[in-house]
């Protein structure tokens, strides 16, 4: 390894922003309970709800209609389930139809039964099949309950953006409620929880540069809700029972603010490096197979494939030259495993394939030295004719 160790995979967790850092800091000094009367509390619970207000602009929602998770995951598992209310009325959804492209957050159903989890198949494109939605809601039987579609709006593996608004005048059309994870959308795409046409959005604080240990599901409204995954003392007006995290809820609020600034220009640049360095792999490694580059993809994310190269070989190749990213989803520990998304695309998974993500923070100089280390490890597997 020569130089200093490059960072190329913020979609498993961006860098700490300065500004979420200082606001997380200035927060953990504080004493007291943000549901508590005293100063003291009042003090913290104005820092909260200025980081929901914060929270709800990056997804142009309204501020009431936040509610504080530990992180997407808990957010995923409040919103899966077959119990909901129409304010006091009860509402019963049947089934979850999932994109087979979910993070699997979403893809284990939540509180649904297994049974009752239907997936939605994509084209080999990675873009979910909208004939085949359709189909499925035609066929849902609306006697039983009401149908579920979860959708992502940016694919965590290789960056392919959805066709939401597709997706949610089928799911209207049927009388069904929507959930999209926009935990790689945000801050790299604009948000509208109305635009979208979505019922809920899924976020991720330390996606967005925020600490660790925060999330939020954002609703259109709030008339409608699911029944609450953790009670207890009634926080979050009953639908996420705990003592807040301050610090960590001030410092999402921080960087939420941060990712709603200038979108489309600092996605344009970052688009930019990632263009260059796809277009110096090409001509490394003609071969390389650069998945979803034909469809729209959020301009961070690079996936791709080397033939005859493993996932996790090539991983480790990498990272012993000096340059961390990823083989997929960064949802198991220590495990590299074959991508479900590759499967869904119809590709064979067992080779696999590596995902470059990068941020404001990538240099040209670091793209540079990226695609030399590509063009090394190509070389190397076409040296010895097998994996390097």
């Amino acid at each position: 390894m020569s130089g200093p160790r490059i960072y190329m995979d913020w979609n498993a967790t961006a860098p700490l922003l300065a500004e979420a850092r200082e606001a997380f800091l200035s927060a953990v000094d504080r004493i007291g309970n943000p549901s508590s009367v005293h100063g003291e509390g009042r003090a913290l619970r104005a820092l909260v709800e200025s980081a929901r207000r914060d929270v709800a602009a990056l997804c142009g929602a309204q501020a009431a209609s936040v509610t504080f998770t530990s992180g997407a995951t808990e957010a995923a598992n409040m919103v899966l389930t077959p119990d909901f209310r129409m304010g006091r009325t009860p509402l019963r959804i049947a089934k979850l139809y999932a994109s087979a492209i979910e993070h699997p957050a979403v893809r284990e159903g939540g509180r649904f039964a297994r049974e009752d989890v239907c997936e939605v198949p994509v084209t080999a494109a990675g873009v979910i099949d909208c004939a085949a939605l359709q189909a499925l809601l035609a066929s849902h039987d609306r006697q039983t309950g009401l149908p579920m579609v979860a959708v992502m709006l940016a694919n965590n593996e290789t960056g392919i953006v959805q066709p939401i608004s597709q997706v949610a005048a089928i799911v209207r059309a049927h009388g069904g409620l929507l959930v999209v994870d926009v935990v790689q959308a945000a801050g790299r795409l604009p948000l509208s929880i109305e635009a979208l046409g979505a019922d809920f959005l899924i976020v991720s604080s330390h996606k967005i540069g925020g600490p660790k240990g925060a999330g939020a599901l954002v609703a259109r409204g709030e008339v409608m809700m699911p029944s609450a995954l953790i009670r207890g003392g009634g926080q979050e007006k009953g639908h996420r029972s705990g003592t807040e995290n301050a610090p960590a809820l001030v410092g999402f609020g921080a960087a939420a603010r941060a990712a709603a600034n200038n979108i489309e220009e600092r996605m344009g640049a970052i688009a930019t490096l990632r263009d260059r360095l796809e277009a110096e792999m090409q001509s490394s490694a003609p071969d390389v197979v650069i998945h979803g580059r034909d469809v729209s993809r959020i301009g961070n994310t690079s996936f791709f494939t080397l033939p005859g190269l493993k996932a996790e070989t090539g991983q480790i190749a990498f990272d012993l030259e000096g340059v961390a990213l990823s083989a997929g989803s960064a949802c198991s520990s220590g495990k590299v495993g074959q991508s479900h998304v590759l499967t869904a695309m119809g590709y064979d998974p067992r080779q696999g394939a590596l995902r470059i993500s990068i941020g404001e923070a990538t240099t040209e100089a670091e793209i540079e030295r990226c695609a030399t280390v590509f063009a090394k490890v190509a070389a190397r597997r076409r040296s010895t004719g097998q994996a390097a």
